[in-house]
């Protein structure tokens, strides 16, 4: 490592006790040791990260933390006091919020609405409530309007709404787990501010996140976990994102750049005036056109809502009613089935991984099987090869370090990272010819995202042609050949990964910038 090793010891704060003190937290699951002998310190008035490896512990320690979960052994202190956290409404009375990844809004309804939902014995559902919004967003510079559609807002504002309905119920500890995964670079600095008003008015936010630049620059103190057991508490004016990525990984902080192009004459897939109509409103998808070569990376940038899952499904034929055609190395595949598409050399990483990816209650091998079953290793002679299966299941669990017992652990008790690592292993292992890639890389450490973005950049070099969508600007630069924008279901630009900027391309996405 490039600097000395970082003390594990907390920073002092004065004798005021912390916000958070963590002591001795274990917590078990069969054949899985999520959490032992954490112990982390959180002061008030002060953002503190927490980075780790898929599977280090950090959202199982946070779930602990908020009451979804009891710990095995630890124990608890909010302002030097000890609790006993047996809910989130344990947690919420004594001053702990968390807002998830994915929102939980109601876009049918007002922010008004969604604020109170479940809190309506607070300050009532009309006036008061809605008195009491405003007064929080102009404390910490929230800017919401209590009576907007939710379904009107962009995804900026709805994390603010996420954050406004913690404060609403009197959180003085928000926790925020991985909060810019979907923001473009203008709202990643609106939240960061949005958190610094926070932390002056007295709060402290515990905030998860893989983007080590992102917590260099917000954090006044980072807490690395390895392996469930916390490893260092370090200044983050004292390390460097390298520093950052070795103690959480043994690694280097890796890079998505492909440095040499491998595209190629051969069209792979032409997708030809592709359309979405609605019955009433703008159309979903509209005169979608464009080609990707065998070699060739097309990168889709967009705020998320622009019709970039919409385009996922209308290729994959899981979304009916579209118009325009789609070619398949020269075949035309518009009235294909999935199954026909995936039988022709379709891969899929799914943007939901659980609502698409996975069966959770079914055993690891079950789910390498899971959309090749018509194929080896998976079958044989029309029949599931269980034992095939198997092999092949130990296989992707070493070369892609899925973190795991075996094979017939269910899906559901690996880390959110190891889940994404087994779907990317289950796609690159069928030899695809065209990769769908949605959001390839997200919730996953640096080092399992060096690994997919390897696996990728090697089958690319072997003449895959790959679609990818991600809300990572500098993966989408690094890995592609060619970025289109999408907006508002259309595509408004062109872009050159070897000259365009994260943030002209978050201008593009938000109407903001000129078309390419």
């Amino acid at each position: 490592m490039s600097s000395p090793a970082p003390s594990l010891e907390t920073p002092p704060s004065g004798d005021a006790p912390p916000a958070v003190r963590l002591r001795g937290i274990g917590k078990r699951f069969p054949g899985v040791i999520a959490n032992d002998d954490v112990n982390i310190d959180v002061s008030r008035g002060t953002i503190h990260a927490i980075v780790g490896e898929n599977g280090a512990g950090k959202s199982t320690l946070m779930k602990i933390l908020y009451g979804v979960q009891p710990p095995d052994s630890g124990t608890i202190e909010i302002n030097g006091a000890q609790v006993a956290l047996h809910s989130p409404a344990d947690a919420i009375k004594a001053g702990v919020g968390m807002v998830f990844q994915h929102f939980m809004l109601a876009d049918n309804l007002t922010v008004l609405e969604n604020t109170v939902l479940g809190a309506e014995r607070l300050h009532g559902i009309g006036g008061g409530a809605r008195a009491q919004i405003r007064r929080i967003s102009e404390q910490y510079g929230l800017d919401i309007d209590p009576d907007r559609l939710v379904e009107d807002l962009g995804v900026g504002a709805r994390q603010r709404v996420e954050i406004l309905k913690v404060l609403y119920r009197g959180a003085q500890i928000v926790i925020l787990d991985e909060p810019t995964a979907v923001l473009v670079p203008h709202e990643v600095d609106e939240l960061f501010g949005n958190l610094r008003e926070l932390k002056a008015e007295g709060l402290c936010v515990i905030f998860i996140s893989h983007k080590l630049d992102e917590v260099l620059s917000v954090a006044d103190e980072i807490t690395v976990i390895r392996r469930g057991t916390t490893v260092a508490t370090v200044d983050p004016q004292g390390v460097s994102a390298r520093d950052l990525a070795e103690l959480m990984v043994g690694s280097e902080l890796p890079s998505p750049s492909t440095e040499t192009s491998t595209v190629t004459d051969h069209v792979l897939l032409s997708v030809q005036h592709l359309g979405l109509p609605v019955p009433t409103g703008r159309a979903l998808l509209d005169d979608i056109t464009f080609d990707i070569h065998r070699g060739e990376v097309l990168g889709i940038a967009g705020v998320e809502g622009n019709g970039q899952a919409e385009l996922v499904e209308a290729i994959m034929g899981m979304r009916p009613g579209t118009t325009g055609t789609i070619s398949l190395d020269g075949r035309d595949i518009t009235h294909e089935s999935t199954r026909e598409r995936r039988e022709g050399g379709v891969g899929y990483i799914p943007e939901d991984r659980h609502r698409h990816g996975l069966l959770l209650d079914s055993p690891l091998w079950e789910n390498r099987v899971l959309g090749h079953q018509g194929r080896p290793p998976s079958s044989r002679h029309g029949l599931i090869d269980k034992r095939a299966a198997r092999a092949d299941t130990e296989r992707i669990i070493a070369e892609y370090d899925v973190r795991t017992p075996g094979p017939d652990v269910l899906a559901r008790a690996l880390s959110g990272g190891n889940q994404q690592k087994l779907i990317v292993g289950r796609e690159m292992s069928s030899e695809p010819v065209l990769l769908i890639a949605a959001h390839p890389t997200r919730g996953v450490d640096v080092g399992a995202q060096a690994a997919i973005w390897t696996h990728i950049k090697n089958a690319r070099r072997e003449g895959l042609a790959v679609l990818l969508i991600s809300a990572d600007l500098d993966e989408l630069i690094g890995l592609s050949d060619r970025i289109e924008v999408i907006l508002r279901g259309r595509m408004v630009g062109t872009f050159d990964p070897a000259s365009v900027t994260p943030q002209q391309l978050g201008s593009a996405m938000t109407g903001a910038g000129p078309e390419a």
